[in-house]
């Protein structure tokens, strides 16, 4: 597979408004064309793409990080959202969600919630007690031997 060129959704959706306004005016799709390429500043087979990609994008546009223009060497099979357009296939490249983290097993006889038998509950401090809890500890250290 060999990378033709890309597209950026940023730059897709602004052209996909500004198309359908030109197509309101009653503008023919040649006019549009031009009118897009002196927009964006495309010209000749990179218009083409262009025009192309935006068809492909109007489809997909939920979720759409980019449009890949590639072609496939002989005996390459077309990945499974492409989109043949002459010679070219266009391919929509969408967002990936971020997967929610998987839940560790707890260890056999530990209680639901200690996971593998760590401590539960946030440190406190990253540099270990501060003197007031020092001191809070010895007192109740002290008051529990007294007890005893």
């Amino acid at each position: 597979m060999k990378s033709i060129t890309e597209f950026q959704t940023h730059k897709l959706v602004k052209a996909i408004e500004a198309k359908t306004a030109l197509a309101a005016e009653g503008k023919t799709p040649e006019e549009i064309q031009q009118n897009l390429g002196a927009t964006f500043k495309l010209e000749g087979d990179k218009l083409k793409f262009f025009f192309n990609a935006l068809d492909v994008a109007a489809q997909n546009i939920e979720k759409l990080s980019r449009i890949l223009v590639v072609s496939l060497a002989e005996g390459e099979n077309a990945p499974h959202k492409a989109i043949k357009i002459e010679e070219h296939h266009y391919i929509p490249d969408f967002q990936v969600e971020a997967r929610q983290p998987i839940l560790e097993k707890p260890t056999k006889g530990a209680r639901p919630g200690q996971g593998k038998g760590k401590k539960s509950g946030p440190k406190s401090s990253p540099w270990g007690m501060s003197p007031e809890e020092k001191a809070s500890k010895k007192a109740s250290s002290a008051a529990k031997a007294k007890a005893e």
